[in-house]
């Protein structure tokens, strides 16, 4: 009498082309990726589209990501290392290790807390009241708006701000072109940068501290650069350099407002870069990097822009700049109804002298 063998369960491997479809997805997700890595790795003078498309980097790291899952699944060797580096590549640019950062102050040097807010205004539109608000409810002492218009400025007064900030630097206009600087504290128009369509004017603040009585001289540039946008791209670049060239004489500088610009941009980390080379009239030392106030708190996902209007990532064009004897903390960004920029915060150390 003879007994049926046990029956052998035949394995068959899964169809190659099933297994390579991961591998295909991983890569589709990886390509615009890689595109974009390739222009953000390169500082070149770009084109206006790859300018416009290199503000939307820091969300290169989602696709990045999904890409390196597709591939781990599949665990096709090379396509892991591919895509494990351009996510690599997109987590060093969103924490980068040569972002500028405050010098620590020598033990004892006296210094002066300063809360500092800025907002583009959109054409004046922003609502006043929720401005006034945030001043008061965030212990603000200096402001700048971009885009001013005198009816913002008479509803600002409505709403109360004289009663905060009574000390006015102001320049309306209809046009975009102009802006504002309110404090507590007294101000001395400075100058103009020549030659920008936006005014960027330079105000010299006295601040003081109310207990100690020490005093500091900060030089205040209220930005709005000209937004990269058709032939007027050259023009952008130009505001930067303006802005930078002012960023690099003596004193405590803070440079605030709407740049039209990430950091993405090599012409923003060339401004930032001002002070490297040092020299007679920069009084930050040579291997420093001014310091952009919202990279130093880790804010890359902060935007600030846009508020309303198209259904677009957000992305950080609005920017606190400062020399490197200014500390800062406590940043942060606050949506105001009428404004398709957001008000940008923080509270800074100024050294006395």
């Amino acid at each position: 009498m003879t007994h049926p063998g046990t029956a052998v369960m035949e394995t068959r491997p899964a169809p190659r082309h099933a297994s390579l479809a991961w591998s295909v997805m991983a890569l589709l997700a990886a390509l615009p990726v890689a595109g974009v890595s390739i222009f953000r790795a390169i500082p070149a003078e770009w084109p206006l589209i790859v300018v416009q498309l290199l503000s939307f980097t820091p969300w290169m790291v989602l696709p990045a990501a999904l890409a390196l899952v597709l591939a781990l699944v599949e665990r096709r060797r090379w396509v892991i290392i591919t895509t494990a580096a351009l996510l690599a590549a997109q987590l060093f640019w969103l924490f980068p290790l040569d972002a500028g950062k405050p010098d620590s102050l020598p033990a004892g040097t006296a210094t002066i807390p300063l809360r500092v807010m800025s907002l583009n205004s959109e054409y004046g539109e922003a609502d006043a009241a929720t401005i006034v608000n945030l001043v008061r409810d965030n212990g603000i002492q200096l402001l700048t708006i971009q885009e001013h218009t005198q009816g913002l400025e008479d509803r600002l007064t409505s709403a109360g701000m004289e009663d905060v900030l009574p000390n006015r630097v102001s320049e309306p206009n209809d046009d975009a072109s102009g802006g504002a600087v309110y404090s507590v504290f007294p101000l001395e128009p400075d100058g103009l940068l020549p030659d920008t369509p936006f005014r960027i004017d330079v105000t010299r603040v006295l601040v003081s501290h109310p207990e100690s009585g020490a005093k500091a001289s900060l030089n205040l540039s209220n930005v709005h650069a000209l937004p990269p946008v058709d032939e007027r791209i050259d023009q952008w670049r130009s505001d930067l350099g303006k802005i930078a060239r002012q960023a690099s004489e003596s004193g405590n500088h803070l440079l605030m407002g709407d740049y039209n610009a990430t950091y993405d941009h090599s012409e923003f980390r060339a401004l930032l870069d001002t002070a490297l080379g040092g020299g007679p009239q920069a009084d930050t030392p040579a291997g420093k990097k001014l310091v952009d106030v919202g990279m130093a708190a880790g804010a890359r996902f902060s935007p600030t822009w846009p508020m309303e209007g198209p259904l677009l990532p957000g992305i950080v064009i609005d920017h606190m700049v400062t020399s490197t004897g200014i500390s800062s903390s406590d940043y942060a960004v606050h949506r105001v109804p009428g404004s398709d920029h957001a008000a940008i915060m923080a509270r800074l150390i100024i050294p006395a002298g």
